[in-house]
């Protein structure tokens, strides 16, 4: 009976005198009408094997998470920029800002992109050769949205570079970067300065108020003789393992490479490179907001240490990968592989360029071609002299290779 009483109020539902005088049944209809909300039925069919039921395309669709994320992902966004904006107009004023630090699972869900893979696709993908006709347009788009000056390249015309990988690692012309010969260290590349100074409590400056470790930055020392570590006192802290000579101290420099800088980077002083240490690792932005937000974010990602010695005592150069830069080469390293598959994550690998062939090691001399980034990164310099020495740089000002980073 209720039954035919609620057919009957979904038929006659549409007139509206006839609801004024049959309220109930406009409730009983309503009533059923929101039950088929939310239990919508299910669809059966046969198979020879079993009985399928299926949910209606309506309840599937509202399953869906991507709705969800997008939206999330899009807030969560708004509001980094957001913060941004806000640090930007503090900084105007004058104001210090202290650095908002990642939390460890904003750190996790970074680290849980498949940077490492998108970075070897976007490796092949820059190989590709493009045809004559694109070229041009497609180089230019590069260089307009980077701000690449084409003026100081070897090779200025477009068409002669086959990918985007060879204009990427495009050589200057040779009177583009003077090699500054009156200090005994120069920039290694072209980017921004990000920090200098004194290594303090094993502690090395990112960016201003945000440190990493220097021993999980350079490694632990191991027992191989050949490796440019003096001998280590008892209980002696890893930046005192570092200063063979008594006096001197440990000086650190991070230097940025945009896009649209020069790819390359150079020997910055006279030195004999005896080791290398090859770190697999994220590949996440190291951009400057990006070291501002990430505590240790030079040891979270891929990089690659050279360590040796100079007229001073000890010195290191490290080459830190980062987004669609997992191609980090040294010219004098055939043996050098990165952002391979076949390394794990956490790891390092050792290589000695000492032999009983060659006991010094490899010799470099200031301005010497070193090695090459595929788009852009990080070189961070971490070496020790005397106390007099002197950087003539400001935190956040471009350089470029051959200028002086500092003397005695």
């Amino acid at each position: 009976m209720a039954a035919s009483v609620g057919q009957g109020c979904l038929r006659w539902l549409p007139g509206v005198a006839w609801r004024s005088r049959h309220p109930h049944c406009e409730d009983v209809a309503l009533r059923h009408f929101l039950q088929s909300l939310r239990k919508p039925p299910l669809r059966t069919f046969s198979t020879n094997a079993r009985k399928v039921h299926t949910a209606p395309a309506r309840a599937l669709s509202l399953l869906r998470p991507l709705p969800i994320l997008v939206a999330a992902g899009g807030g969560y966004a708004g509001y980094r920029q957001y913060e941004k904006h806000r640090e930007r107009e503090l900084e105007k004023l004058g104001l210090d800002v202290p650095p908002r630090l990642a939390g460890h699972w904003e750190v996790a869900l970074y680290k849980s992109v498949p940077t490492r893979l998108l970075s070897r696709a976007w490796g092949r993908l820059n190989q590709v050769e493009l045809p004559h006709w694109l070229r041009r347009p497609v180089y230019s788009l590069y260089i307009w949205t980077f701000g690449v000056n084409m003026k100081e390249a070897a090779v200025e015309d477009l068409r002669h570079y086959r990918n985007l990988s060879e204009l990427f690692r495009r050589k200057l012309k040779p009177q583009a970067r003077p090699v500054c010969g009156l200090h005994s260290v120069i920039s290694p590349s072209d980017g921004k300065v990000l920090s200098f100074g004194q290594v303090q409590n094993s502690e090395v400056e990112q960016v201003k108020g945000v440190t990493y470790s220097l021993e999980s930055f350079l490694g632990p020392r191991t027992a191989a003789e050949d490796l440019p570590f003096p001998p280590a006192a008892p209980h002696s802290s890893f930046r005192s393992q570092l200063v063979t000579r008594e006096g001197n101290e440990l000086y650190h420099c991070v230097i940025y490479l945009a896009p649209g800088d020069y790819h390359c980077f150079h020997s910055p002083t006279d030195w004999t490179v005896s080791h290398r240490r090859h770190f697999p690792g994220s590949l996440m932005s190291v951009n400057p907001g990006m070291a501002r937000w990430i505590k240790e974010l030079f040891c979270h990602n891929e990089r690659v240490v050279l360590t040796g010695d100079w007229k001073h005592g000890f010195f290191s150069l490290t080459a830190v990968g980062a987004t669609n830069v997992g191609s980090i080469r040294i010219y004098f390293d055939r043996d050098l592989h990165t952002n391979s598959p076949r390394y794990s994550q956490g790891s390092y690998n050792d290589f000695s360029f000492v032999t009983h062939a060659n006991k010094e090691g490899i010799p470099m001399r200031k301005g010497e071609h070193l090695g090459e980034f595929n788009l852009g990164s990080t070189i961070v310099l971490i070496f020790e002299a005397p106390k007099d020495f002197n950087f003539r740089l400001q935190a956040g000002q471009k350089i470029r290779f051959g200028e002086a980073l500092g003397s005695l």
